[in-house]
């Protein structure tokens, strides 16, 4: 069945069962899936192979960036440019048309950032990014102690690009995801093992913060990607793989995934296609609400 059900909602949510599809295998560590709504193309990060590479129906799987300062999490601008977390290189640099890389936050109050993780855009343009210190570790990215005391929650300004600290009081925060209308910040504590939930405010700036929800089961994966479909409710993998949240913080079930995945994207032209690159391979599977468009 690959769905361990503790609700019926998640019938309705996701189905009954799932079947998993293997696109493609043979990676080290996957992260960071974004689809193209309009190219219908899946880009996602491998960390520990180093490597971007580009999924689609019709061509396959191409590198897309060899040599990637152990990229994580990716996403997409306004404007359809990539923007993309390095863990070895401590950055989040957006791609621009021509293929360069322009550096959009590498340091904070003249300090290094930890690990730029995962990365979400508003409708108006500001960047979110988490910063914990994953990507300093052995194996996930490069070896080094952190400049800074705290691990953040920050916000890029749309139009001066001017670096905001908004969350200190993470132990390692990690995958983030907006409410359907933006008003909400879902973010995952991967150390706490919980989700918690702030208020975005009109300038930009969060308040609040409360826990919203604790991912609880029997194996030990973390929460890490988070996202959000498009009736509201959300998503985290944790223990078991992927588990489903109502927008009352109630889990209704986990999408067993078969390997230790850490992230996961709705594509296809109805986004009901969820693709999961988990470890080494990337799969496929269908649930019955969309994701959203990432712009």
């Amino acid at each position: 069945m690959n769905v361990e059900i503790r609700d019926d909602r998640f019938r309705t949510i996701i189905g009954n069962a799932l079947e998993f599809e293997v696109l493609e295998s043979g990676f080290a560590f996957t992260e960071g899936p974004i689809w193209h709504p309009y190219e219908k193309h899946l880009t996602f990060s491998d960390i520990v192979g180093n490597r971007q590479f580009r999924w689609s129906q019709e061509d396959g799987l191409s590198i897309y960036r060899r040599e990637s300062n152990m990229a994580n999490g990716n996403t997409y601008d306004r404007e359809g440019r990539m923007l993309t977390c390095e863990h070895a290189a401590n950055r989040v640099v957006r791609t621009n048309p021509d293929g360069s890389l322009e550096v959009l936050a590498s340091h904070y109050e003249g300090k290094e950032l930890n690990s730029p993780n995962d990365i979400v855009v508003k409708h108006d343009g500001s960047i979110y990014f988490t910063d914990p210190t994953f990507g300093r570790m052995p194996y996930f990215g490069k070896p080094r102690e952190p400049e800074l005391s705290h691990r953040g929650v920050y916000r890029i300004d749309p139009v001066s690009n001017a670096l905001t600290l908004l969350v200190d009081d993470f132990k390692q925060p990690n995958g983030l995801a907006f409410s359907v209308d933006q008003t909400k910040l879902y973010i995952n504590d991967s150390e706490n093992m919980h989700i918690r939930v702030f208020d975005v405010n009109d300038d930009g700036s969060l308040s609040g913060g409360e826990v919203w929800a604790e991912t609880v089961g029997v194996t030990s994966e973390i929460p890490d990607g988070l996202k959000v479909d498009s009736l509201g409710n959300v998503y985290t993998t944790g223990p078991g793989g992927i588990q489903v949240f109502t927008p009352d913080a109630t889990c209704v079930g986990v999408i067993l995934v078969p390997v230790l995945n850490a992230n996961f994207v709705w594509g296809d032209a109805d986004l009901c296609s969820l693709y999961i690159p988990a470890s080494h391979t990337l799969f496929r599977t269908r649930t019955k609400t969309p994701g959203m468009k990432l712009f």
